[in-house]
């Protein structure tokens, strides 16, 4: 597995089409908040490439000791020229799964749960078929990518209705967390629970089922009740299954396809986040992630004993020895040496990033209004380095 693989999995961990530059532009522009001061010129400059790659645009916000800055670039609507804007929402895809794991492991604290426990005490009978099995598979490899089961996205025939021609038909399908799984389950695992690595999103529709269970009431509510109103989190929300934005936001664009080639553009805003579910469904905004990361790794989301567990990582690959996964947290050691811990997130027509660093002084998170083109984990470097 090469790095590039591995960044394209955990950054576009929804989105089945591969992301390639494209000769596709939109009008550029670039602009910081008034008041936000200067220092991220290698930033603009990395934003700009990005729309120049052909993405129709960008918006980035960091925050650090020398203060706050907001950067945009290029449109967040080809159709009308309405250009992107800091505080717009977005999907954040595989991010949701850091506000997953965040919940249980407030209700390990609580006690009302083990990361040890086994799936299957939880999920009777539903992680059973050509080899998975729930009895063997525990909480903790679910949040960390070790349990072997396979990823329902990587599925040919879900990957072909959802992701390719087939979205235009069914983007306003509602899946249930079970047929999701029941996909998955109809592949062989990729491993016996703990002897690899392999990013799945089925572990985090487990995940989510698992809140349900413990706590009587659907993962979603717990997200909002334990994270988004004790952080003040407004702009973020987890959408179940409407498939509208919220206000303000921009488009999400994408070609639905692997062919590098391809050049037919489609709007793919509005869907049925219920393909993701636990796995990325949620919505938010440059501001709201920084704080929510910035919240999580100062210990106000969890006791000191579950944020060490958190932030024990496995690695992904031996050829990945910069990146290490936790429990829905990721470490990334960045060209310059500088080392930052979040998570990337992808879904149809949007890219995402949010990080900080280990002692939360320095935080960024980004948003690319299209999946087949620029880079989120070059702006990051371009950031911090």
């Amino acid at each position: 597995m090469t790095v590039r693989t591995v960044r394209t999995a955990l950054t576009g961990a929804v989105v089945a089409a591969a992301v390639a530059t494209t000769a596709f532009a939109a009008p550029t522009t670039a602009a910081a908040e008034p008041g936000t001061g200067g220092g991220h010129d290698g930033t603009r400059t990395a934003i700009e490439a990005a729309v120049r790659a052909g993405v129709p645009g960008v918006v980035a916000r960091a925050q650090g000791p020398g203060g706050t800055w907001d950067g945009t670039t290029g449109l967040a609507n080809t159709a009308t020229g309405r250009e992107r804007l800091p505080q717009d929402r977005f999907r954040v895809g595989s991010i949701t799964k850091t506000f997953v794991a965040t919940v249980l492991l407030q209700l390990e604290a609580e006690g009302r749960l083990g990361l040890d426990d086994t799936v299957e005490k939880w999920l009777p009978g539903v992680v059973r078929g050509n080899g998975h099995d729930g009895r063997k598979i525990t909480v903790r490899q679910l949040l960390n990518h070790t349990s072997g089961i396979y990823s329902y996205t990587a599925d040919p025939g879900f990957e072909a209705k959802v992701f390719g021609p087939g979205f235009l038909e069914h983007r306003y399908d509602t899946w249930k967390d079970r047929e999701l799984v029941a996909v998955a389950m109809t592949h062989k695992p990729e491993f016996a629970p703990g002897t690899g690595w392999s990013y799945s999103n089925t572990n985090y529709v487990l995940a989510g089922m698992v809140i349900g269970k413990v706590t009587g009431r659907p993962y979603g509510q717990e997200v909002e009740r334990r994270i988004l109103r004790p952080l003040k989190l407004h702009a973020t929300s987890v959408p179940g299954t409407a498939a509208r934005m919220p206000r303000p936001s921009g488009r999400a664009y994408s070609k639905l396809s692997r062919d590098p080639a391809a050049d037919t553009v489609h709007d793919v805003t509005e869907l049925n986040p219920s393909i993701a579910g636990a796995a990325g469904e949620m919505i938010s905004t440059t501001s709201d992630l920084q704080r929510f990361y910035r919240a999580l790794l100062s210990g106000k989301l969890l006791p000191a004993q579950q944020l060490k567990e958190m932030t024990d990582t496995v690695p992904m690959s031996p050829e990945t020895p910069r990146y290490g996964y936790g429990l829905g947290l990721m470490r990334t050691e960045l060209s310059c040496g500088k080392e930052v811990w979040g998570h990337g997130g992808g879904i149809h027509g949007s890219l995402s990033e949010a990080v900080t660093t280990r002692d939360t002084r320095h935080s960024f998170a980004l948003n690319l209004n299209a999946d087949w083109a620029g880079d989120p984990a070059a702006i990051v470097d371009a950031e911090f380095c």
